[in-house]
């Protein structure tokens, strides 16, 4: 079974006049609060740290992407010992710069 998909929709007018209630609501669901003007849909509120994943996943999804379109077009990638030793460079290098 899928999961429900959970719309919030409020006036305009709610965010002036209960803008805790709408900040909490974002927070508590991580879910986008949709407000309509003359009931129509005009802007979307969100938590910001529900944004800023949605963007990084959004990003991601754009590099898989790109890296899927290299790959059919021919392009090379690296081979697991590769990736792995670029990973582990990867970690030192982060590991070394952090005083670690």
């Amino acid at each position: 079974m899928r999961g429900v998909l959970l719309v919030y929709i409020k006036a305009s007018t709610a965010i002036r006049n209960n803008y805790n209630e709408i900040s909490m609501l974002c927070k508590e669901t991580g879910e986008p609060v949709y407000l309509t003007k003359n009931g129509e849909g005009d802007l979307v509120v969100m938590d910001i740290e529900a944004f800023t994943r949605r963007e990084k996943m959004l990003s991601l999804g754009e590099k898989l992407l790109s890296i899927r379109q290299s790959r059919e077009n021919g392009q090379k990638g690296n081979t697991l010992e590769e990736f792995n030793d670029r990973i582990s460079k990867t970690i030192e290098t982060a590991r070394s710069n952090s005083g670690k």
